[in-house]
């Protein structure tokens, strides 16, 4: 019986050598501010290798909290005195209290070879929060913005959407926020969603009323805690206008996983890759044709860095002109982003076009897709292959072209008629011309009787005023105003048919005719004009017109696209001009 007492004794010492484990929960203070964060710190140690962590932390209700961020590591050490396999798991959580006063946080739970293990619970103190928006509870006449991002951890350059709303006891004032200009910041890219703002809620946040002023995405482009600044706006008043700022927010981004592909960037979303050939001629060699490179797809589409076609022998590859189609999607920006590429093969035969290997990585599926090369065949033909494959019909318009460019055809002289002069005296002919020159004079005495009437008539009534300077220069630019729309639709034709030249052409006497209309001359002129009269950003986006038609003037290769999208804005434009 001894023997078995002793036996049991130290079984059960072995065990509490050799399969400790411990777990524990702390904060690092018991008492904060309403800006300072909450750290948690877990810690679970495994002393023994016959110890297996069956599931991962159950962590209590933190609902009174926003997580902001979160990490661990793991670590595996042998203790040399007792040769005994230690694993110590630490991981950290960092929370934002929503509200003030005494908090308790719960116990973290773990199963360890089928028994629970569970933490402490204990309580910490939260001495106030600060909120604008409580600010604005205890004040009638003031504006406060506030900016919410639900979604506060994210991966690298994955969107996290920001809601922007103002808050007031006084209702009119909701209706004087104005001038909203988002954040800006190396380590975020900021697209807006809309600014449309919704319905005033009357009971807000402790019965005060807000509205939503605007919605944007957040895209951090570099991991750990990136505090998003704030969104600035203006109260417009009779008496003066006030600058207003928003809160600001942390976001913890998570590092991308490892394991990326050697062709991945940047690129986080979904996305697919096209190519093709956009020209409508054969392909030539040693002549340009127009080649496309499509990314379609939902992420941070507008930042990521777009796969490039790739050197070749075979051809010639210039810088592309990028056109994009991007609008706020569920999950990022959504549509595609068009790289037109000028290539000139050079030599006839089959070529492959080739583009960069492309790789994304998709947050819904946490995985990594490479999509590699995407390749493009194309049969370039040779001039004398051209002239061959040419029709008859093409052969005989061709030859009749050059004939009639080349060649100097007789001109066709027509007869000229002369009457005959008549020796016969004709007195009819005479009594004619008698009577159409006493019609004349009897004409001519009425029109002096009548502006004899008229002057009386003029001096009887009184004078109207001339008026002030700017009234008659409104007069008569009013009397010189033409009808642009005739121009617009003038170019909508040339557009559709192709006419390129005579587009540009009709744009300058567009231009010309416009700034005549107010007396200006010269462009720079007409500039400063516009941002004395029409405000600065009317005056910007002229002058940013004026330079994307030069751009798309001297363009080796027109595209129809992209005249759509220019014409789009000269007519909005010069319609906002010409009122």
């Amino acid at each position: 019986m001894q023997h078995k007492l002793i036996y049991i004794l130290l079984t059960l010492a072995s065990v509490i050598t050799y399969g400790q484990v411990n777990l524990s929960m702390d904060a690092d203070k018991t008492e904060y501010a309403g800006k300072d964060i909450i750290n948690l710190t877990i810690v679970l140690e495994l002393n023994g290798s016959d110890l297996v962590q069956q599931t991962g932390f159950q962590l209590p209700d933190l609902s009174k909290f926003n997580i902001i961020g979160s990490g661990s590591v793991t670590n595996t050490v042998i203790d040399p005195a007792t040769n005994t396999l230690i694993t110590q798991k630490v991981s950290r959580i960092a929370l934002e209290p929503k509200k003030k006063g005494k908090i308790k946080i719960g116990s973290v739970l773990v199963t360890v070879n089928n028994r629970i293990y569970k933490t402490e619970p204990f309580d910490v103190n939260i001495r106030d929060i600060v909120d604008r928006r409580a600010l604005a509870a205890n004040t009638s006449n003031d504006v406060y913005l506030n900016m919410e991002i639900d979604d506060r951890d994210v991966y690298q350059d994955q969107p996290t959407v920001a809601v922007l709303r103002v808050y007031s006891r006084n209702m009119d004032n909701l209706r004087k926020v104005k001038n909203i200009h988002l954040p800006q910041q190396d380590n975020i890219n900021v697209h807006p969603i809309n600014f449309d703002k919704s319905e005033i809620d009357p009971s807000g946040y402790g019965n005060m009323p807000s509205q939503v002023l605007a919605m944007f995405m957040v895209f951090p482009n570099e991991a750990g805690y990136v505090e998003v600044p704030g969104v600035s706006a203006s109260v417009n008043t009779y008496s003066n206008k006030t600058k207003i700022v928003s809160n600001k927010v942390k976001i913890n981004v998570r590092k991308l996983p490892e394991g990326a592909p050697e062709c991945f960037k940047n690129a986080v979303g979904n996305f697919n890759v096209n190519v093709y050939n956009a020209s409508k001629e054969k392909p030539e060699a040693k002549k340009p044709l127009n080649v496309v490179v499509k990314v379609s797809g939902e992420g941070n589409l507008p930042d990521m860095e777009l796969p490039k076609i790739a050197a070749s022998p075979d051809y010639e590859v210039f810088a592309p002109k990028i056109t994009s189609k991007v609008a706020p999607g569920t999950s990022g920006m959504k549509g595609e982003i068009l790289a037109n590429y000028v290539i000139i093969p050079k030599k006839s035969g089959v070529i492959s076009i080739k583009t960069e290997q492309f790789a994304f990585f998709d947050p819904a599926s946490k995985e990594y897709v490479d999509l590699g090369q995407k390749t493009l065949d194309l049969n370039a033909f040779s001039h004398d292959q051209i002239l061959e494959a040419r029709s008859t019909v093409e052969k005989v318009n061709e030859y009749t072209n050059n004939l009639l460019e080349t060649v100097n055809t007789p001109v066709l002289k027509t007869t000229s008629f002369k009457v005959k002069e008549k020796s016969k005296f004709h007195w009819n002919i005479l009594l004619t011309n008698i009577a159409i020159l006493i019609s004349l004079f009897v004409g001519y005495l009425l029109f002096k009787n009548w502006q004899k009437k008229r002057t009386l008539v003029r001096e009887t009534v009184p004078s109207k005023p001339l008026g002030s300077v700017a009234e008659t220069e409104k007069e008569i630019r009013e009397l010189m105003k033409t009808d642009i729309n005739d121009y617009f639709g003038y170019l909508e034709n040339l557009k559709d048919n192709g006419e390129y030249e005579k587009f540009f052409v009709t744009l300058e006497e567009l231009d010309e005719e416009v700034r005549g209309q107010y007396f200006q001359g010269s462009t720079p002129e007409f500039k400063t004009f516009l941002e004395k009269h029409k405000g600065s950003s009317v005056a910007e986006e002229y002058s940013k017109l004026q330079q994307k038609v030069q751009m798309e003037k001297y363009n080796p290769v027109k595209s129809a696209e992209a005249l759509e999208e220019l014409l789009k804005t000269i007519v909005n434009l010069y319609s906002q001009i010409s009122k």
